[in-house]
């Protein structure tokens, strides 16, 4: 038996448990997943979840939205996670210690290689500093980006997303709403890191009048996988790559680092679609 949980807030439509429990019977493994939300736990406190979590057999849990950064701080980080990532997603209990990681930083690499090959990504323009704008952002410095611009309209937590890049040795501007047109147009990428697009919160974040002459273009909205933006994207002539591509490699490697497991994502992928064809439309 692998016990798994995810640890967050507000997280009953995550698609978390079918994957890791399909990727389980993959490798003949039973595993559970459960959902362990701080809006359902009373007095809840991240050291005494994860702490109970590791007491009652866990091998590992996932952390999400709003503790990622908290985590990082109470665990011994895998030696691929650069030191500046500051959050962690993945957290596994062992006799000597947590260990955690960031698989949203590997997942969102292995999709953008899995869907671009090696093409680099040149010059992009990130709309998102929050938890999976950091992942990404750090994705894109270990793709070798030239340059990786953000704008959020926070602008302090923008400017803080862009410090910790330059500390990091990335090249990385903040952009303002009064350049955000021209950084379109030159932009070669262009990702979208905000919730604007899922189904709660419709719309397009970018002016897709600026669309035309971009060449590729990211969405880590999953719900729907076709959103309004890339959906703009594609008959502008961009290439495009779903959030579902994040979702589905993070969550491969997640479980790769609880269950010590390889996983053909091949093989997965083909199977996640055959027992969960709608989650080809979100």
């Amino acid at each position: 038996m692998l016990k798994l949980g995810l640890i967050g807030k507000g997280i009953s439509r995550s698609q978390s448990a079918r994957l890791h429990v399909l990727l389980g019977r993959m490798c003949g493994m039973d595993v559970t997943y459960d959902y362990l939300d701080s809006d359902q736990i009373a007095d809840f406190d991240l050291i005494r979840q994860l702490t109970k979590c590791a007491q009652t057999g866990y091998a590992g849990v996932n952390v999400t939205h709003p503790y990622k950064t908290s985590a990082r701080k109470l665990i011994t980080p895998r030696k691929r996670l650069p030191e500046a990532l500051g959050s962690v997603n993945t957290v596994v209990f062992r006799e000597d210690g947590w260990r955690g990681d960031n698989t949203d930083f590997v997942g969102f690499m292995r999709g953008y290689r899995q869907q671009f090959g090696d093409a680099k990504p040149g010059t992009v323009l990130q709309l998102g500093a929050g938890g999976v704008g950091l992942a990404t952002a750090f994705g894109l410095r270990g793709l070798g980006a030239d340059k990786i611009l953000i704008h959020d309209k926070d602008a302090a937590r923008g400017e803080e997303l862009v410090a910790t890049l330059v500390a990091a040795d990335a090249a990385a501007e903040f952009v303002g709403e009064a350049d955000l047109a021209d950084a379109v147009r030159s932009a070669d990428g262009l990702i979208n890191c905000t919730p604007v697009g899922m189904n709660q919160y419709p719309g397009c974040p970018f002016d897709t009048g600026l669309f035309g002459g971009q060449k590729w273009a990211f969405d880590a909205v999953y719900t729907p996988v076709q959103t309004a933006f890339l959906t703009s994207a594609a008959k502008s002539g961009i290439e495009v790559m779903t959030g579902f591509e994040l979702f589905f490699f993070q969550g491969i490697e997640a479980f790769e680092v609880f269950s010590g497991a390889e996983i053909d994502a091949d093989a997965a992928r083909t199977e996640y679609f055959n027992a969960y064809p709608e989650a080809l439309t979100g």
